[in-house]
C-alpha cells in the first residue's frame, strides 16, 4: 500500500502554500471518496492511468493503491514538489510519474499511448477549464479505454440531459457523439478544501465503438442550433458556413429533420446526419 497523504490543511501548511483562486484549486478531501472514485477508475490492477490535475494526490494516491501506474499532470509550480517530496517511494518504484504541465497544452495522446495499449483517463477537473478539457477528451476517445471525471454536478447533468430537457445542449451532444456516459456518484461541496459553492459528480465516459469524428460543419451545425435556443432550425441554421438555405432544406429532408423544430430536440445521431448530408450536397 502506498502511504497516506496527510490532510490537505496539514499538507499546505507544512510546505507554506495555500490554494489559489485562479487556479480553481478545491482539493479532494475525503478519501473514502476517492478510493471510490479510483475503482471507477481503475476496475483492475495494472491499469495505466493518465491523471488531470494532481493537486494535492488524493486520488493519485487512490489510484497507485488500486495498482494503478500513473503519470500525474499537475500545472501548479508550487505543487509539483510537494508531490514528488510526498510521494518518492512510488515515483522511486517507477509505479508514478508527476509531469509539470498544463493540461490543455500537454501531449495527452503521447501519455495515453506510452503504457503500450489503451489507458484511462481521471481527475479532478477544475470548473473554469471542464469544456476545453472534455473537448480535448472527446479527440482521444480512441486512445482510452474509459474515462472517470470529477465534475461540477451541473455539468454531469448536461452529459447525461436527454434531448428535449432545458440540460440539453452543445456539450451534451459533441460527449456523447465519442462516448457513453454515466453519472455514477455524487459528490457534496463539504468533501473538498477549500468547500466550493457547488456539489459535483463524478462522469464515467466508455468510448463509443465507433466515435464520431467531428468535422468543421458539424461542429458549426451543434453550435448554431444551440446558440439561441429559441430559434427554430431553419433560423439557426440560415447562416451555415458555405451552404444556402436550399441545400439546408435538402439536407433536412434528406434525414427526416423538420426545420421547423428547435436544436435541442435533435439526438446527437441526427447532427451527424444533417452534416454528412449537407456535406454530400457541395
Amino acid at each position: 500500500m502506498t502511504d497516506r497523504l496527510p490532510p490537505q490543511r496539514d499538507l499546505l501548511r507544512r510546505h507554506g502554500l495555500a490554494p489559489k483562486a485562479s487556479f480553481g484549486q478545491n482539493f479532494l478531501a475525503d478519501g473514502q471518496l476517492a478510493s471510490r472514485i479510483a475503482a471507477l477508475a481503475c476496475p483492475s490492477p495494472g491499469t495505466r492511468v493518465v491523471e488531470i490535475g494532481a493537486g494535492l494526490g488524493a486520488l493519485t494516491v487512490a489510484l497507485l493503491d488500486r495498482g494503478a501506474s500513473v503519470a500525474a499532470v499537475e500545472r501548479d509550480r508550487d505543487l509539483v514538489p510537494v508531490l514528488r517530496e510526498e510521494l518518492a517511494a512510488p515515483i522511486a518504484e517507477g509505479r508514478l510519474e508527476i509531469i509539470e504541465a498544463d493540461a490543455k497544452q500537454v501531449d495527452l495522446g503521447a501519455l495515453l499511448a506510452a503504457g503500450g495499449g489503451l489507458a484511462v483517463l481521471a481527475g479532478n477537473l477544475p470548473y473554469q477549464l471542464t469544456g476545453p478539457l472534455l473537448q480535448r477528451t472527446c479527440e482521444l476517445a480512441r486512445a482510452t479505454s474509459r474515462v472517470a471525471y470529477l465534475v461540477q454536478l451541473e455539468v454531469a447533468e448536461r452529459l447525461v440531459a436527454d434531448p428535449g430537457s432545458a440540460e440539453y445542449g452543445a456539450l451534451t451532444v459533441f460527449v456523447r457523439l465519442a462516448f457513453d456516459v454515466e453519472r455514477a456518484l455524487v459528490i457534496r461541496r463539504g468533501a473538498f478544501f477549500p468547500q466550493p459553492g457547488v456539489d459535483s459528480a463524478v462522469v464515467v465516459l466508455t468510448p463509443l465503438p465507433e466515435p464520431t469524428a467531428e468535422t468543421p460543419l458539424l461542429r458549426a451545425a451543434v453550435r448554431a442550433a444551440f446558440e439561441q435556443r429559441r430559434k427554430t432550425l431553419r433560423n439557426a441554421w440560415r447562416r451555415l458556413p458555405d451552404r444556402g438555405e436550399e441545400a439546408v432544406a435538402a439536407a433536412a429532408r434528406a434525414v427526416g429533420i423538420d426545420l421547423g423544430a428547435r436544436g435541442e430536440t435533435l439526438a446527437p445521431g441526427e447532427f451527424v446526419a444533417f452534416a454528412r448530408a449537407l456535406e454530400g450536397l457541395r
